[in-house]
């Protein structure tokens, strides 16, 4: 049995485990399932909400009143951290990545984090990249000024706090199995910030074992992935040595590190017409409706990798949807001229 660390609640869980049957008629292959982690709220819909639930957790038991994270302009984690901080009644600043048109200030994402109360500066990439260490410690100074003291977050809220939501959804997820009576040997997500990767790792090596966890980069390539997720297990571990003890198994973990890379395209959150045409496609088959930065680009893939072969002798596949829903709004006119 897992001892977790004190978590809050936040996400309307348990979510779906749903079967694409149109789709496998369509193509035949393994049946693939889809765990609906864009069902985990409204608002706060998406894989974060599972990570802030421990996050959040930790900041009200260490007495922080306030929040600071950062990501692109259109980020799904911003988003959900300003309005669990607004749910929680705490401060929060977003360091955001790019200096938004004007049309962009009343889109998606940012739209929803100007709404939430949150305070907010954009910082050209090159700005960002290099002086992102700098922006933090800005923005908790000028909290701690006013008497909020902050709890700074990593992109993707990617970290040892982080990684307990996953490892939830690990067990929740061999529950969805068990209801269902499959036993998927691969389950496939997309990785932005290695996350939610790492802690369905951890998760499934202590729940299932034999499930091997493949994560479609969609950014940066596999080396880095293989270094950042290696990198909030050692910092999972130092932080919860009691905790992790059960789960300890770290040169296994390692080895369970896969990364489906080559499906990055253009870059970040640039994205191709046959990908735009998959979103269109399940959300007509199906009525699923992916986003074009996380899941509708690691979808394409994993389609991708069963034409080649890949999963050939799988007979069920599950895949996670991470959410990302309001991050479509900023591309309806490339939807629209692949409709």
């Amino acid at each position: 049995m897992i001892n977790y660390p004190p978590r809050l609640c936040l996400a309307h869980t348990p979510t779906p485990l749903q079967p694409l049957r149109r789709l496998h008629a369509e193509r035949g292959g393994p049946l693939i399932w889809l765990k609906r982690d864009d069902m985990t709220g409204s608002i706060l819909s998406g894989n974060k909400v599972r990570k802030l639930e421990f996050i959040a957790a930790k900041a009200k038991s260490s007495g922080f009143t306030a929040l600071i994270t950062c990501g692109g302009i259109q980020s799904n984690h911003c988003r959900a951290t300003a309005f669990v901080a607004a749910q929680l009644g705490l401060k929060c600043h977003l360091i955001l990545r790019g200096e938004p048109k004007v049309e962009a200030m009343t889109e998606g994402n940012l739209l929803l984090d100007r709404l939430s109360g949150c305070s907010i500066s954009f910082h050209s990439a090159a700005e960002y990249n290099v002086h992102l260490p700098d922006f933090f410690a800005a923005a908790e100074s000028r909290l701690q000024d006013q008497g909020f003291p902050a709890l700074k977050i990593p992109t993707g809220g990617s970290n040892a706090d982080g990684i307990w939501g996953y490892i939830a959804a690990s067990e929740e997820l061999c529950g969805d199995f068990r209801h269902h009576d499959i036993q998927p040997r691969s389950l496939v997500v997309a990785t932005g910030s290695g996350g939610t990767q790492a802690g369905l790792i951890a998760g499934m090596s202590h729940f299932d074992p034999q499930l091997s966890v493949y994560g479609v980069n969609v950014c940066d390539d596999a080396a880095y992935f293989h270094h950042k997720i290696q990198k909030d297990f050692d910092d999972w571990y130092s932080q919860y040595p009691f905790q992790t003890k059960p789960l300890d198994c770290s040169n296994v973990l390692t080895e369970k590190i896969n990364i489906i890379e080559g499906y990055v395209g253009d870059g970040y959150g640039l994205v191709s017409n046959d990908v735009l045409k998959i979103i269109q496609k399940l959300s007509r088959l199906e009525g699923v409706v992916f986003d074009p930065v996380y899941t509708g680009k690691a979808f394409y893939a994993l389609l991708a990798e069963i034409d080649k072969g890949r999963f050939k002798d799988e007979r069920d596949l599950v895949f996670v949807h991470t959410g990302g829903l309001f991050g479509l709004f900023p591309y309806s006119g490339q939807l629209a001229a692949t409709a």
